[in-house]
């Protein structure tokens, strides 16, 4: 299950699209009315993203189904609660999809897609590519895709981070990956970022930021500690335990010794006091965490919210009050949910 949360209606509110049981369902604020907008065989996505594809301001939704791997995307119509949705590919070679990312790759000012191949066989076998849009986005057979991990992102890869790393000024990927039984053994368990060219389309380079990290599935890179570099906060959502890991030389430093599987992770400021703060909900746990940041990388747990399993999670200000909310979407759980930031 996975859900994202815009305005997808045009009336200034933020709801919901979440894909479950092989359908995609938009959830209408402020009574959360279900409309079906696609219902094929099929089309279970195990994660998604928002994204304005055509240009013409409202947002459009991708998602991505594991195996056999498929990015498709809906077009947000005219009228869209009455209207179909119309569905189009982005592509169906790469094969074991686990995350989309949504940053602007090129530096050309617009948004593009990244996605994963993380099964080891196959065409795209072990790696990670980003889309550009094309100019015909709505005949395109699939958008450009150029692969940045060329096979070099073994044993299961899982969520992506977005942002500069080495400081020179190019947006830089950075992924992880869980290794276990089920991966090609000797594989995975591993955070790494990848190191964008000045040329994006070529292949990147990848940088080790540590290796036998059990059950390695989510990274992002932020300032964690307020000293002008790029760390990263990274959970090991097959395992236990959420982590920072200090730059330049990757100190790994503890949020959360034992939370059993962190699965998701949100990095965002969340109590709007200017530093980085971090939000996962355990699936083994069931809980719902938030990490508070004293702006030096020392973190503070605070519970969310009980019985609630999943592999998204978002922040967005769902309340329209200035301060971000939590949405979840519960695999386990076998619902959505969102939590109201209690700030304001």
């Amino acid at each position: 299950m996975t859900a994202v949360a815009g305005d997808f209606t045009g009336d200034g509110r933020p709801d919901i699209i979440s894909n479950s049981g092989g359908k995609t369902r938009l959830f209408v604020a402020p009574s959360w009315k279900e409309i079906v907008l696609d219902a094929r065989p099929g089309h279970d996505c195990i994660h998604s993203a928002t994204l304005d594809v055509d240009g013409d301001g409202d947002l459009d939704f991708v998602g991505a189904r594991y195996s056999p791997g498929l990015i498709f995307w809906l077009e947000q119509p005219a009228r869209p609660l009455s209207d179909p949705w119309p569905l189009r590919i982005v592509d169906d070679q790469v094969d074991g999809i686990h995350g989309l990312l949504v940053g602007d790759v090129d530096r050309d000012g617009r948004a593009d897609l990244i996605a994963n191949s993380a099964l080891p066989t196959g065409r795209f076998a072990n790696s990670a590519a980003w889309y550009r849009v094309p100019k015909d986005f709505r005949d395109a057979r699939h958008w450009e895709r150029y692969v940045f991990a060329d096979k070099d992102a073994p044993g299961l890869s899982h969520y992506f981070g977005i942002g500069d790393v080495n400081g020179d000024g190019r947006p830089d990927i950075a992924l992880a990956a869980k290794g276990g039984p089920s991966a090609v053994p000797g594989t995975g368990e591993w955070f790494a970022w990848w190191e964008a060219p000045s040329d994006p389309r070529q292949v990147w380079k990848k940088h080790l930021i540590a290796a036998r990290q059990d059950g390695a599935t989510n990274i992002h890179p932020a300032d964690v500690n307020g000293d002008g570099k790029t760390d990263f906060i990274a959970s090991r959502g097959h395992a236990r335990g959420v982590i920072w890991f200090e730059a330049p030389t990757w100190k790994e430093h503890v949020i959360h010794p034992t939370l059993l599987e962190p699965h998701c992770l949100v990095v965002t400021d969340l109590d709007a006091d200017g530093d980085i703060d971090a939000a996962t909900c355990a699936y083994g746990d069931k809980l719902a965490l938030w990490f508070e940041n004293d702006g030096k990388g020392n973190f503070r747990t605070h519970l969310v919210g009980r019985d609630q399993a999943a592999y998204d999670i978002r922040a967005v200000d769902m309340d329209h009050d200035g301060d971000l909310d939590l949405i979840i979407a519960g695999q386990a759980s076998n619902n959505v949910v969102w939590y109201e930031n209690p700030r304001k």
